[in-house]
């Protein structure tokens, strides 16, 4: 059962119909930090929000926008990176691991083209069929 009052929900519903209206785009600053940028403006950089995500729970915290900020209230920038993460096109806690290093053992330039198994192994390179 929620605990919101009516007014809250029906804001709630308000923020999640704008973030699907405007159109936004995300960067990763670091771990759990999102710079969104609402591109329906002419000026979109006058328009750059950042929204933090506990890094624990991975639920939305707080947002910079003014509506957030003085309203502490659940803004269309917070919607649209719920969305965004729920949906798998956004990963606000990338993998520190990089895939495409290279394994201290790695030997693929002996091999001729194929790769050596530290490669596969890591999955920098997979084998051919």
């Amino acid at each position: 059962m929620s605990t919101k009052s009516p007014s809250e929900l029906e804001a709630d519903e308000t923020a999640q119909n704008r973030a699907q209206w405007e159109q936004f785009s995300f960067d990763v600053d670091s771990l759990g930090l999102i710079k969104v940028t609402n591109e329906s403006h002419e000026n979109s950089e006058a328009h750059q929000y950042t929204v933090s995500i506990d890094d624990v729970t991975e639920e939305l915290m707080a947002c910079t926008c003014p509506h957030h900020v003085h309203r502490n209230a659940y803004c269309k920038h917070m919607a649209a990176v719920e969305t965004a993460t729920d949906d798998g096109t956004l990963e606000a806690f990338p993998s520190e691991d990089k895939d495409d290093a290279e394994p201290e053992d790695c030997d693929c330039d002996g091999l001729g083209g194929l790769p050596c198994w530290p490669c596969v192994r890591v999955g920098r390179k997979e084998l051919p069929n």
